[in-house]
């Protein structure tokens, strides 16, 4: 098994390298096929991951009202992981209630402001990320305590 990337460099240059693969229909591991299919779905970022190094470069300022591409396709695939083996338990049953009101990219697009504001408050106070505050952050876009979980 290879090593994960380890730099913000060497995750972009593994996002441009997915794509470049895909793009010309060469064989692809599984994580490169989560990370083609995410591009795929976003065609807003395929010209910046196209882009080579300048990409790997790009500083994506919030401040300046610029979404940074690569964290968001990262937490789709984040979410689609957590989904996959339902951890925390429940967002499995979360995701299906939001995917069957609209579409599973919207669904995830939902819970990825969870994720976001979690993973954002564990920085911030210097933690790991709470799992009950972002189960209760993903219920409340279901109904106010998930009651519509079934």
């Amino acid at each position: 098994m290879s090593a994960l990337p380890a730099s913000r460099e060497e995750i972009r240059r593994a996002y441009g390298d997915a794509w470049a693969k895909a793009s010309r229909g060469a064989k692809l591991s599984a994580a490169e096929r989560r990370i083609a299919g995410v591009i795929a779905e976003h065609p807003e970022y395929q010209p910046v991951v196209e882009s080579g190094e300048a990409a790997v470069q790009a500083e994506f300022a919030p401040e300046g009202g610029q979404t940074n591409p690569y964290l968001h396709m990262g937490l789709h695939i984040a979410i689609r992981e957590q989904v996959a083996i339902d951890r925390p338990a429940g967002i499995g049953a979360i995701f299906e209630s939001l995917a069957a009101r609209s579409s599973p990219h919207d669904a995830e697009h939902a819970m990825i402001d969870c994720l976001a504001e979690t993973l954002w408050e564990a920085q911030r106070e210097t933690r790991a990320p709470d799992d009950a505050a972002y189960l209760r952050r993903l219920r409340s876009l279901v109904g106010e305590n998930g009651d519509n979980l079934g």
